[in-house]
């Protein structure tokens, strides 16, 4: 059965918008074309410059390969199975209450013991043989045995909650820090937009989902993780609809969404941690697809950036003005 893993392991990465790279850089060429006497160093757009500092950070982390945290969680993740349809429903049957599941050699390589008295929940695992190919027009296929399912056998495993021992290592999002008023401009800016907004239970393990002109979010959130989330869906919005999203894989997309989530959480104070680069990494995410997209990330980054934070557009406009 899938265990809860990031927040997009589990996004829905519905596409959305803009199609076009946008030329980020045409107000400031603009400027740097326009002499001014008795200036010194054209000053930096403050936007622009919180984006820059977001990104650096960003490509740095990436660069600096799988985190702790993220190591831990992937190793720990690779010693349960993957579980077909059926045995799923088999096991939602059984214990509704199952996120992790394992059979009992799994637990005890985990460290954990499964408790007296519970009882297991029954799947069934392929038997499987090897047999030699018949082809002997082909000895090079005739000495290597390939894998057979002649059947299946009932198997037992055990829910998380049922065993005790060391921690499993979960993938923690370390997203911490006040949001202020910058949710509730967020939630103007997509209105505007007519993007709606809605809270519902039913997407977990999903703590957002993007639809295309509708998000909905996870209810129960804490309000960093909830604000994160947001931007992480509104750029979907922003960026993936129509032949965008055709034309990116979805590695491209949920980087492109991610380091949006990044550079505007970070913009407004918040300790993001590893959180992003973790996340990027789970999709084989690394810093090439960021470098490929940083148009299109720098450009919905801002957009969203000068709709919550006003004040660093006025301040670019009175910079400008004295320039």
């Amino acid at each position: 059965m899938p265990s809860t893993l990031d927040r997009t392991a589990y996004r829905s990465t519905v596409s959305n918008a803009s199609t076009a790279p946008h030329r980020k850089n045409a107000a400031q060429s603009k400027r740097e074309n326009s002499q001014r006497p008795n200036r010194g160093a054209e000053r930096i757009n403050p936007v622009q410059q919180l984006i820059d500092q977001a990104v650096d950070s960003l490509i740095q982390q990436l660069k600096a390969g799988k985190s702790d945290a993220l190591t831990a969680y992937l190793t720990a993740m690779a010693r349960f199975h993957r579980y077909s349809f059926g045995n799923i429903m088999a096991i939602a049957r059984q214990c509704p209450t199952a996120t992790r599941v394992a059979g009992y050699q799994t637990w005890k390589e985990l460290g954990r013991q499964v408790k007296k008295g519970e009882k297991g929940i029954q799947i069934f695992a392929p038997m499987v043989v090897k047999r030699r190919r018949t082809d002997t027009d082909n000895l090079d296929l005739e000495a290597n045995p390939h894998p057979v399912t002649i059947g299946f056998r009932p198997v037992y495993v055990w829910d998380q909650s049922q065993t005790i021992g060391n921690e499993v290592p979960e993938f923690s999002y370390r997203i911490t820090g006040e949001v202020g008023a910058h949710r509730d401009r967020l939630i103007e800016f997509l209105s505007q937009q007519n993007i709606a907004l809605e809270y519902n239970e039913k997407i977990a393990p999903a703590l957002g989902v993007s639809y295309g002109g509708r998000i909905a979010l996870l209810p129960g959130q804490s309000p960093a993780e909830e604000f994160t989330s947001l931007v992480h869906e509104a750029a979907h919005e922003l960026l993936h609809r129509g032949e965008r999203r055709t034309s990116t894989t979805k590695t491209v997309r949920e980087t492109e969404a991610e380091a949006v989530a990044f550079i505007v959480g970070h913009a407004i104070g918040l300790e993001m941690g590893t959180t992003s680069s973790d996340y990027i990494q789970l999709y084989a995410g690394d810093a090439t697809p960021l470098a490929e997209s940083l148009e299109f990330i720098q450009r919905t980054s801002a957009m969203i950036l000068k709709a919550i934070r006003p004040e660093l557009s006025l301040r670019d406009s009175v910079e400008r003005s004295e320039l």
